[in-house]
């Protein structure tokens, strides 16, 4: 699309101020002429000491003034108008060469507008706002395709390095070759899905009905028994219906990825005890709004507030509580912390007392329950 030349912000300004600088001198004229000349007679009056100036007289002494007067106007509006709207249009200068910065790639700059809280300086504000945001998206996802490149070459560098230990040993066991493939590719395949699953889960739903937060951790918990009974890790489920507005798919998912990381990255306890694994759910008001409450609580080490900080950050897998037997890409409460933002909650990570972490996920409610 074509764009077509014309006058710039600061020359229209101008020729805006001169104009209505321009106009009232020319309303003030009027003003005169309207209640002070038509007061003066027309014809000639002449007395004994002389004449007396009529109507026509006075015209000819006021209009060249006049013309003078409003000329003069025109040459300060002209200057005032190009100086104010010179001084008015500073900021978008300054916003304007950020921008283009932008464009070049740079996310480092600010705008930083000084002076009073006006509407340019709200709209600087919210610019650097957004470039803040910006610059951190950018650097999640840098940090996310620096960190997915190299889980995914990992896979295929144990492939190829399995691959040339076979071809330049002719007596190696196929079977274990294939069983040890079989499983780098297991790997390699969940790894994908979990890419997939969290780039899917980033988008919100568009479409959504009722899901009981209770029926999907109860479905959680029996899905995931058999790996708490293989760990030892005892599971325990309670608390009421919480409906929720959203994807049946990606709710159960969000349930299944809490428990299944509450599991496998449960230790026994320092002071004995069975690990275990408590998911509650509840609903309730907050805000005059409806919200359902999901909490999984699990027993294990001490962790650290920075710790818990970072790990709904992708591939984060808090190595300071992972078993060395423990497979995965860490992306686990990544998807997690997706799902709630798609569906418009709030994640919450809190150290345990005791050791062991607190994850709290509110939800906006649903208006009425599922039809049975």
């Amino acid at each position: 699309m074509t764009r077509r030349p014309g006058l710039s912000v600061r020359w229209r300004l101008t020729l805006s101020y001169a104009a209505v600088v321009v106009v009232t001198g020319v309303l003030l004229l009027a003003v005169v002429w309207v209640f002070l000349l038509r007061y003066v007679p027309t014809e000639q009056i002449s007395l004994q000491s002389g004449s007396v100036p009529n109507r026509t007289d006075l015209v000819r002494a006021f209009v060249p003034p006049a013309v003078g007067a409003l000329g003069a106007l025109l040459v300060a509006g002209l200057l005032g108008g190009w100086l104010l709207a010179g001084r008015v249009l500073a900021p978008l200068a300054r916003l304007r060469t950020a921008a283009r910065l932008v464009g070049t790639g740079s996310l480092a700059h600010r705008v930083r507008l000084p002076g009073r809280d006006d509407e340019f300086r709200q709209l600087a504000d919210a610019f650097d706002a957004m470039l803040d945001q910006l610059e951190a998206h950018v650097a999640a996802q840098e940090r996310f395709a620096a960190n997915a490149s190299h889980e995914l070459r990992t896979p295929l560098a144990i492939t190829r390095t399995v691959l040339e230990v076979a071809r330049d040993d002719p007596e190696h066991d196929h079977s274990a070759l294939v069983t040890k493939l079989l499983t780098v590719n297991a790997r390699a395949v969940d790894l994908t899905e979990a890419l997939l699953l969290l780039s899917r889960a980033g988008r919100r739903p568009t479409a959504r009905q009722p899901v009981d937060l209770s029926l999907a951790a109860e479905e959680a918990t029996e899905a995931l028994l058999p790996l708490a009974e293989a760990r030892g890790v005892a599971l325990e489920v309670e608390g009421t219906a919480a409906h929720a507005p959203g994807v049946p798919a990606l709710l159960l998912q969000l349930v299944v990825n809490l428990v299944h990381n509450a599991v496998v990255h449960n230790v026994e306890r320092d002071g004995g005890g069975v690990p275990f694994v408590r998911v509650t759910t509840a609903s309730g008001t907050l805000d005059g709004g409806s919200v359902a409450v999901l909490v999984v609580e699990n027993s294990g080490q001490e962790l650290p507030p920075e710790l818990v900080a970072t790990l709904t950050e992708p591939f984060q897998r808090g190595t300071a509580r992972v078993h060395q037997d423990q497979v995965g890409a860490g992306l686990g409460l990544a998807i997690v912390d997706a799902v709630v933002r798609a569906h418009e909650g709030t994640l919450r990570l809190d150290p345990r007392a005791g050791g062991g972490l607190v994850v709290t996920v509110r939800l906006p409610g649903a208006g009425t329950p599922p039809t049975p």
